[in-house]
């Protein structure tokens, strides 16, 4: 029997409209968008212009404090928008398919066989290195360095999440050569991390090259934070670094067929979808024709990622670089008849406001329709006493955030900030009855950090 690690504190949240189980290949998708906005601390040069035409793996933008980073378009087409923001900040850069998929070549290798600098001037000559994330601060994982270790969860325990099992089916090949090459990026472990007891393929269990250890326990048990918590905590001045399994195939892909291709399955699921499925898309899909096919309701919140974490994108928005997810829920701008004096029955309560929670109803059973309503408005920050309950870290979470929010930069090294990410939060956040934005205040917190640093 393996050794499990079991995460002991989290929260369930098992919501109605999760994605069955078919997937939805060559849906036809005109527009995709490369975003800055998804990376963190990222500032952008813009290396093409409006009109440009491009091929698959052809540079849009690269970071502008290390141009060897490169941001590649995923299809081949042409330019059509650049989308800037206040102070004329790079937002998109849009580009509309041609449908012929043609793409730079490059070359193909054994990573095994390659050094680390070979591996590294790879992936960052194809647009593979974004892929690449590094804890603390969540940002494009820096070249120069060597990490501690590289953490790939393959399972997610957030609300709607997709099956990663069923998003790599037919895709072992890519995966391990994958794996392959970011063994050559540390002197450290690459850890596979699996759910115990779950079922999984070959392409997971038979994985080399790779540490493969199990978790059990709700959610935030397959948050890649918490993981590294158990297996190779950080200290200042160390870095972590850690991908989606998706993005590992796609590395992996490139160094097989010397092709950059950065197709995924996406699960588009909640309670706003008629029919919740897969689809087979590429990185930065637009996706209002399948919004248009499948929402036929009004008023809805479409979010990139998880309700937890995801970013409001709109029906007509493009999925972000690091999401497998697009979940759809009503917008909370409605009333309620009598508001929280109503028993509550039906509707999910950690607090135990509503009846729900005295009659022990929130459970992996029973599903939930939620929507976006805070159910009432921000107020002082209250020491209750739960965010210990769902936060799995050996940190504490009020202190921390305190610290955060006055600016102590001293204490809130000393209570562990390099540790965690918004992500980290968001259970507390969720049950916060303060209403307080606290992965907000986590990430301006680790950004300032950031730039100390």
């Amino acid at each position: 029997m393996p050794e499990v690690i079991k995460i002991r504190k989290g929260l369930d949240i098992s919501l109605v409209g999760e994605a069955n189980k078919v997937l939805v290949r060559n849906f036809d998708i005109g527009k995709y968008a490369v975003k800055p906005t998804d990376f963190v601390g990222l500032t952008p040069r813009l290396l093409v212009a409006e009109g440009d035409s491009v091929k698959c793996g052809t540079p849009l933008f690269c970071d502008k404090n290390d141009e060897t980073v490169l941001f590649p378009s995923p299809v081949s087409g042409t330019v059509t928008a650049v989308v800037r923001g206040e102070k004329r900040v790079l937002q998109a850069v849009v580009v509309t398919s041609d449908g012929k998929r043609e793409s730079l070549a490059f070359s193909t290798a054994d990573p095994l066989q390659l050094s680390r600098t070979e591996v590294v001037e790879t992936m960052l000559s194809s647009g593979l290195w974004p892929y690449l994330r590094q804890r603390p601060f969540g940002t494009v994982a820096n070249p120069r360095q060597t990490p501690k270790a590289i953490v790939i969860s393959a399972f997610d325990t957030a609300p709607l999440a997709p099956d990663y099992d069923f998003l790599l089916h037919g895709r072992g090949a890519d995966f391990q050569t994958g794996l392959d090459a970011l063994s050559r990026l540390t002197d450290g472990t690459v850890y596979l991390n699996l759910k115990y007891k779950e079922n999984f393929s070959g392409v997971f269990r038979n994985s080399k090259n790779v540490k493969i250890s199990y978790f059990s326990g709700k959610h935030p048990a397959g948050n890649v934070g918490t993981q590294i918590s158990r297996l190779c905590p950080i200290n200042k001045g160390e870095t972590v670094w850690f991908a989606n399994p998706q993005d590992v195939a796609t590395i992996g892909h490139l160094f097989n067929t010397g092709r950059y291709n950065p197709e995924k399955i996406i699960a588009f699921a909640g309670q706003g979808v008629k029919n919740p499925r897969y689809y087979h898309l590429l990185a930065g899909a637009c996706i209002e024709d399948i919004a248009n096919e499948q929402v036929q309701q009004e008023n809805m919140r479409y979010i990139s990622g998880n309700v937890l974490t995801g970013s409001n994108m709109g029906s007509d928005g493009y999925l972000g670089f690091y999401d497998n997810l697009v979940s759809v829920i009503p917008e909370g701008d409605d009333y309620e008849f009598m508001g929280w004096l109503a028993p509550g029955l039906k509707k999910l309560s950690f607090s135990h406001t509503f009846l729900s929670g005295f009659f022990n109803t929130l459970n992996i059973n029973k599903k939930y329709a939620v929507n976006t309503n805070l159910h009432g408005g921000r107020r002082a920050l209250v020491q209750t006493g739960k965010f210990e309950q769902v936060f799995p870290f050996d940190i504490y979470p009020m202190q921390l955030l305190k610290a955060c929010i006055v600016g102590d930069i001293e204490q809130m090294e000393a209570l562990g900030i390099y540790e965690v990410e918004p992500e980290d939060f968001a259970l507390c956040e969720f049950i916060d009855v303060s209403k307080t934005d606290i992965q907000r205040i986590i990430r301006d917190s680790l950004e300032t950090l950031r730039k100390e640093c």
